[in-house]
């Protein structure tokens, strides 16, 4: 088969692979479209630190094209969505249900060959039904999954309002998902007008342009100096992680999802503010909770089945799985601006 092949840092190829081969208790999907998560171009770029040459790719969703012997849930042809965290299921994390703590992960993509790929294959447990849906779509099923759990986890209100501190994939799936669960007002800020406008589209309140204002006196103006009830960080930036503890209210909540690129070096003001008003921080890895593989997994498969979450306008690029290696080099090139980038396949 054909597949996005990690060589070494820099350096991913269309090349061939070997076929997956079928145990008895997996299915081989075949992949209909993978998704470039934001952890993925600094990895493959100059931070790699799994077994290579190696697939990767772990936000994707397609058709069963085969099922081990001892597979009851599946049949070939059924469309699924894949869940890459793959647990030990015997350790302390996983017995307690905190899969994402598991000391013996395996991931797909990672560990083990992913979604860049024709071929995958997935132990039967780690895939959901998805029935007839827009297969291509389906491929953000894994950030809308990550993107919930942190929004279960910091617990929205009634009348909650809301400061989300980045505007990519996660950023605007949380969005959504606090509008759901009946937040009064959203503050969506980034430093894109693009990805502010999509925000917008899709129901923030007030947009706030990092470059062209001050984020935190924005946020406070915006908030009659009393500041936010929830700051959820989802750039993984050091700016923006600072900045949620300064935006939320006295005895607010802080959420963090984006993953830190370098260190992040408080100010005292922004330290203080952690016990002097007595902030909650909460930090989100991965999306699992029991029964695997969890509440966000099956609440973001039932609302894209239903049509109450928005992917399409969240996908800036469709490229065939052969562009694998221009699609990288664009984004390190930074030759245009992004959003989720899916490798669709021919």
């Amino acid at each position: 088969m054909k597949a996005g092949i990690f060589y070494e840092e820099g350096d991913i190829r269309y090349d061939d692979y070997p076929d997956p081969q079928c145990g008895d208790n997996d299915i081989i999907v075949k992949v209909k479209a993978c998704g470039v998560c934001g952890s993925d171009p600094p990895r493959i770029l100059h931070l790699w630190k799994y077994p290579r040459p190696a697939v990767p790719g772990h936000e994707f969703a397609g058709t069963v094209a085969e099922a081990g012997k001892n597979v009851k849930r599946f049949k070939v042809g059924d469309n699924v969505a894949v869940q890459p965290l793959i647990p030990c299921e015997t350790c302390e994390h996983c017995r307690t249900g905190h899969y994402s703590m598991c000391d013996n992960i395996q991931m797909l993509g990672a560990d083990r060959p992913g979604g860049f790929a024709e071929y995958v294959r997935v132990p039967e447990t780690n895939a959901q039904p998805l029935g007839d849906v827009n297969l291509v779509e389906a491929a953000l099923l894994e950030p809308c999954a990550v993107s919930l759990y942190g929004v279960l986890g910091i617990g929205p209100k009634i009348g909650d309002v809301v400061a989300i501190l980045g505007c990519g994939t996660i950023g605007q799936l949380a969005l959504q998902w606090f509008r759901m669960a009946g937040v009064h007002r959203i503050i969506a800020v980034d430093i894109s007008p693009t990805k502010l406008a999509e925000a917008k589209a899709l129901g923030a309140d007030i947009c706030i342009n990092g470059m062209e204002q001050d984020t935190v006196k924005a946020v406070l103006e915006a908030t009659h100096g009393q500041g936010v009830d929830v700051a959820m960080e989802t750039a993984g930036s050091k700016i923006t992680q600072e900045q949620c503890l300064l935006v939320a209210k006295k005895r607010g909540r802080v959420g963090y999802l984006g993953i830190a690129r370098s260190d992040v070096l408080l100010k005292e003001k922004s330290f203080e503010n952690i016990f002097r008003h007595e902030l909650t921080l909460r930090g989100f890895w991965n999306s699992y909770s029991a029964p695997f593989p969890g509440a966000a997994w099956m609440k973001s498969i039932e609302a894209f089945q239903d049509g109450k979450i928005k992917f399409a306008p969240l996908i800036s690029h469709r490229f065939p799985l052969s562009k694998v290696a221009y699609a990288f080099q664009m984004i390190k090139e930074r030759k245009e601006e992004y959003n989720k980038i899916l490798f669709v396949m021919e």
